[in-house]
């Protein structure tokens, strides 16, 4: 069995999981990342995608995130999430809502840094929803 550390999911709105886990899937910025113990040091920003905690008794819980960062050390690793809830609690209304919204930030996009920037979270957001939720 592999090594537990400590993991913490944490939104705005609450704390979704504080426990000792054997890994962590993450959607870091620069692509997905495994945490596993004694991992080292990093710092990285975390990009709308599904978060997989496998807990030390080898059960998997899945979480949405939308946007935040992971500080992972050796002893353990606490995601900040802008927005997080888990997978078996997706509302495909919300998810629609907030691709809509950034279809609306695309084209309301004062500059090309900006609407560079709507556009790659539009994508993100339509990749996280054939994901989670095919036709």
């Amino acid at each position: 069995m592999a090594e537990a550390f400590k993991f913490e999911l944490v939104s705005p709105e609450r704390l979704l999981v504080s426990e000792e886990v054997q890994s962590v899937v993450i959607p870091g910025a620069e692509g997905e990342m495994t945490v596993l113990a004694k991992h080292a040091p990093v710092m990285t920003t975390i990009k709308p995608g599904v978060v997989t905690v496998k807990s030390a008794s080898g059960q998997e819980e899945r979480y949405v995130v939308f946007g935040g960062f992971a500080d992972i050390l050796p002893s353990g690793c606490t995601l900040l999430a802008e927005s997080a809830t888990s997978v078996k609690d997706i509302d495909r209304a919300e998810l629609t809502r907030r691709i809509q919204e950034a279809r609306e930030d695309v084209a309301d996009a004062k500059d090309d840094e900006a609407k560079t920037r709507a556009e790659a979270f539009l994508a993100q957001l339509t990749t996280l929803e054939g994901a989670l939720l095919p036709a």
